[in-house]
């Protein structure tokens, strides 16, 4: 395998049942990169993220990370990879009984032994890394506006020092001057902290923005994997109306401007 590649997904079968989701699929993750996920309802996005991060168990294929097939690992060995990397699930998935400081010191207090009052300090400091002030700290989810939730999820996300970050939707929900906000913090994260980023997500701006490959879901598989711009006169049907639809055009103008 070669060295830029982080993670190999090979042969992925996913199957709910008598419905088979993926078939096949083959995708890497480039080390350093920032890939996007993009395909229409039901190609499985999520469901393929899920399979990499061990929450849902292959039927098929195998997942590899830096060439270790995950599968193979025992316990201890799979509870390092767990800590490599952070996850921000769609809608946040903060815990609601717990205030943000809380919430971000939750991954802390799950993988790592030291005292109360270190944890505090990390996660304040992380918390000031996704641009929330201090004063969040004690405020509850539901005190929070989307934006803000999204940031916090974020800080909990980055609790353990992560050098793979999974994004599922970040900027659902948001308006476009939040959406963009939240774009440029990805982008400054992952240069400044050597993030790799692995981003589902509907929105064209942030592929424009931020993603240096997009990877596209479509009849199971990954049917293409490529800078968006080679992307744009792909001649797969869905791909096509993607990216030279109505958005797709408006948001390439508004890139060319």
């Amino acid at each position: 395998m070669s060295e830029d590649i982080l993670i190999s997904v090979r042969g992925l079968r996913s199957a709910f049942g008598p419905h088979v989701v993926h078939e096949n699929l083959d995708l890497d993750v480039r080390r350093g990169e920032i890939l996007g996920i993009v395909g229409g309802s039901g190609t499985g996005k999520t469901v393929l993220l899920n399979s990499i991060l061990g929450l849902k168990q292959p039927d098929g294929g195998e997942i590899l990370l830096d060439g270790m097939r995950l599968s193979e690992m025992n316990s201890a060995q799979r509870r390092k990879v767990d800590s490599r990397w952070g996850v921000l699930f769609q809608n946040g998935a903060l815990f609601t009984s717990l205030n943000v400081l809380e919430n971000v010191m939750a991954p802390l207090r799950e993988h790592v032994d030291m005292p109360i009052s270190l944890m505090e300090e990390i996660a304040a400091m992380k918390i000031g890394l996704s641009g929330l002030e201090p004063g969040a700290c004690s405020r509850f989810p539901s005190e929070l506006s989307g934006g803000m939730r999204k940031r916090a999820a974020l800080a909990r996300a980055l609790a353990l020092d992560p050098d793979i970050l999974f994004l599922d939707e970040p900027t659902a929900g948001l308006d476009p001057i939040g959406a963009a906000a939240f774009d440029s913090l990805i982008l400054e994260l992952s240069r400044a902290l050597g993030l790799t980023v692995v981003m589902i997500t509907h929105d064209l701006d942030s592929l424009y923005e931020i993603c240096d490959r997009v990877a596209v879901l479509a009849d199971k598989k990954v049917e293409a994997v490529a800078p968006i711009r080679e992307l744009l006169n792909h001649p797969h049907p869905w791909i096509h109306e993607y990216f030279q639809g109505p958005r797709g055009r408006a948001a390439l103008a508004g890139k060319e401007n």
